[in-house]
């Protein structure tokens, strides 16, 4: 049937989404074990899917990241900016409103993909 959800891609994006505002938010996974008072390698497990993302664990984690339950579930890096050549930086667009993400952020974010073009360059090369 089409349209339907599958859980299971829905906890893999989710557990992908926690990692990137993890990231942006430059904290490590030590950090946010210790946050939610856990080990490091507890939340480890989480974090890769290998143990379950509960309801009330994911509602742990969001506010250990400052961010709402339905950022990380509805989060698409894709969606960050809205680029075109003769407007630059728009934003990010939900539901007809703008949420402007802080420079903060949008160096952090150029700056993991730049890391990431020169591993992919490296890679290439090798």
């Amino acid at each position: 049937m089409s349209g339907e959800i599958d859980p299971n891609k829905e906890i893999e994006k989710a557990l992908s989404n926690i990692k990137k505002f993890r990231e942006l938010k430059n904290m490590t996974r030590e950090q946010l074990a210790s946050e939610l008072e856990l080990s490091a390698s507890g939340y480890s497990k989480i974090e890769r899917g290998e143990n379950e993302l509960t309801l009330f664990r994911l509602f742990q984690i969001a506010r250990a990241l400052k961010v709402e339950v339905s950022q990380i579930l509805n989060f698409d890096v894709q969606n960050i900016f809205n680029i075109s050549q003769s407007e630059g930086v728009l934003g990010y667009q939900t539901s007809g409103t703008y949420n402007y993400y802080s420079d903060q952020y949008r160096e952090k974010y150029i700056q993991k993909l730049e890391e990431e073009i020169e591993r992919l360059k490296k890679r290439v090369k090798s």
